[in-house]
């Protein structure tokens, strides 16, 4: 039996052993945890700023500095085209000619004339010498001399009138070739070959290839801060250009409400005709503010934001409160504003949202981000 009595005892050992540590741990004593401690937050002292630069970018056309309708002087059929759209072409190259048929007609005519005129005058002029002599002796009247200096002045007067018809033709006929009147590109053609064109109107558009310029629209108070000659930042497409402010326009434009500028784009710039420019400028913004951390920032109330400012309360104390401001401004993680603020106040960058007004709290400041 007592062999028996011992084998019981040890089976019921380990239920035995944890009642007496649950007793004990019933029995100790277990006081409640304090820690006045104030919590530390991270605080950031507040330095005052004179202004702000805010970037602005404004929109513009690419125009190459002459875009021309280039046509004839003359109506006629088209006997010719030597050039088509997206051709390259010089200046002084043929580009189109129009039918000349009539006016080497013309021409021949004016010759013949000219030429009978010639013979006509040299008779004129043969019979008056003859006259003249004749006068010594008497054999020709006063009246006969007269109206032999008449025909020859009437001769002569024709012959000037002929040649100054055949420069006329001649004229025409060069001006029946229609020459480049620039380095450039042709945009497009709106004559075929063998159609009547009109007088003046355009067969081809010319683009030139060098001197491109852009034009863009700023408001009043931007035009008047700017000057003829400065550099500016223009970007087309991907590419950056520091183009030269060729020009301010001197009127707003009723339309737009802006003010023009010309700008010159390096020799060097790889632009199209009609694309899309885009004009960086900084302007500077003269308001008293604070930069500040935008995670410093809470919603406020009546569009306004609240910052948390530590503030010293008796002996080695802080508490907290809260500020209105008003954001001005903003740059990637950082707000310039104004409001209810002093230079050097402490102000609470992270961990708001542990934070109530009011609180004692340990500040620890951290390096200003200007």
């Amino acid at each position: 039996m007592n062999v028996m009595n011992c084998h019981r005892w040890i089976r019921h050992l380990p239920l035995l052993l944890g009642l007496g540590v649950l007793s004990a741990c019933q029995e100790k004593d277990a006081g409640p945890f304090t820690d006045n401690t104030p919590p530390t937050v991270i605080t950031q002292s507040l330095s005052l700023s004179e202004g702000y630069q805010r970037p602005l970018e404004f929109s513009g056309t690419i125009r190459a500095a002459n875009t021309t309708g280039v046509g004839f002087e003359l109506a006629g059929k088209l006997s010719g085209l030597y050039a088509d759209s997206g051709d390259r072409v010089q200046k002084g190259q043929l580009l189109a000619a129009l039918d000349t048929s009539l006016l080497k007609a013309e021409q021949q005519e004016l010759q013949a004339a000219l030429s009978q005129n010639s013979a006509d005058l040299s008779l004129a002029q043969s019979t008056l010498k003859r006259s003249l002599e004749l006068k010594k002796q008497g054999y020709v009247s006063s009246q006969q001399l007269d109206e032999l200096q008449g025909r020859l002045g009437s001769l002569e007067g024709a012959r000037e009138r002929l040649q100054a018809s055949l420069y006329a033709n001649t004229l025409k006929l060069e001006k029946s070739q229609l020459l480049a009147p620039f380095d450039g590109s042709i945009s497009s053609r709106s004559f075929n070959l063998g159609e009547v064109t009109p007088l003046g109107q355009p067969v081809f558009v010319l683009v030139e290839d060098k001197a491109a310029q852009a034009h863009v629209g700023v408001p009043t108070d931007i035009a008047k801060s700017l000057t003829q000659g400065q550099l500016m930042d223009l970007r087309v497409g991907r590419e950056h250009y520091r183009a030269v402010l060729a020009g301010i326009n001197p009127s707003i434009d009723p339309v737009t409400r802006t003010v023009g500028l010309r700008l010159s784009l390096p020799s060097d710039a790889n632009v199209l005709n009609g694309e899309i420019a885009y004009l960086h400028y900084q302007q500077q913004v003269n308001t008293p503010g604070y930069w500040v951390p935008v995670s410093a920032l809470t919603d406020g109330l009546r569009g306004l934001w609240n910052l948390y400012v530590v503030e010293p309360s008796g002996e080695s104390q802080f508490v907290v409160e809260r500020r209105d401001v008003e954001i001005l401004f903003t740059d990637k993680d950082r707000a310039y504003l104004v409001g209810a603020l002093n230079a050097g106040d402490q102000i609470v960058t992270q961990g708001l949202h542990k934070l109530v007004v009011g609180e004692h709290v340990q500040p620890m400041t951290a390096l200003a981000t200007r």
